[in-house]
């Protein structure tokens, strides 16, 4: 039997028709199949987890069968409470599936410490902006009789304070300044 006289023959086509249907019924059950295990068409909606503690978050997400993982702590936000939620991913009102992870970003304990510069014995002129390029606040200033009209000392919250300590961003640093006059 040649070749070609196979491919016109009843064998050919039965077998060409039961591999089609076999295709067809294997291509249904499959998608059938991919349906019913990934919850086609069924979805969580993402709540809203901004200003949270990770208490709250915590039983919200086991509420709507969702998986949190915390991702790290961004810069300080005072808007915001201590270890609470500041950014979340996916957003809230996002349509997820079910066991999904929500990354989330937290609020820290408090802005990141900062080294107090040397600015003794120099300028107001030139010690304010340096502070302030730090992100340090200028808190009273005082006048002391002395020779020059530098910076005498620094001081937080009524401490004294020296070059290099560690202070908190945004911490009001109080200076003592020469007047000149002696």
């Amino acid at each position: 039997m040649s070749f070609v006289k196979f491919l016109t023959s009843k064998v050919f086509f039965k077998q060409l028709a039961l591999a089609i249907v076999a295709l067809v019924v294997l291509g249904f059950i499959a998608l059938k199949w991919l349906a019913i295990t990934t919850n086609h068409g069924e979805f969580v909606v993402v709540p809203d987890l901004k200003g949270k503690s990770l208490e709250t978050v915590g039983i919200e997400l086991k509420d709507h069968d969702l998986a949190m993982e915390i991702q790290d702590s961004a810069n300080y936000n005072p808007k915001y409470p201590k270890f609470s939620v500041i950014e979340q991913s996916p957003k809230a009102g996002a349509h997820v599936k079910e066991n999904r992870t929500i990354y989330l970003i937290l609020n820290p304990s408090g802005y990141r410490k900062v080294e107090v510069p040397n600015i003794l014995k120099r300028t107001f002129r030139q010690a304010k902006p340096q502070l302030e390029a730090l992100e340090f606040e200028i808190g009273e200033i005082t006048y002391k009789d002395a020779i020059g009209e530098g910076v005498i000392s620094m001081s937080h919250k009524g401490k004294p304070l020296t070059p290099g300590t560690l202070l908190p961003l945004t911490s009001k640093i109080d200076l003592v300044l020469g007047n000149g006059k002696l």
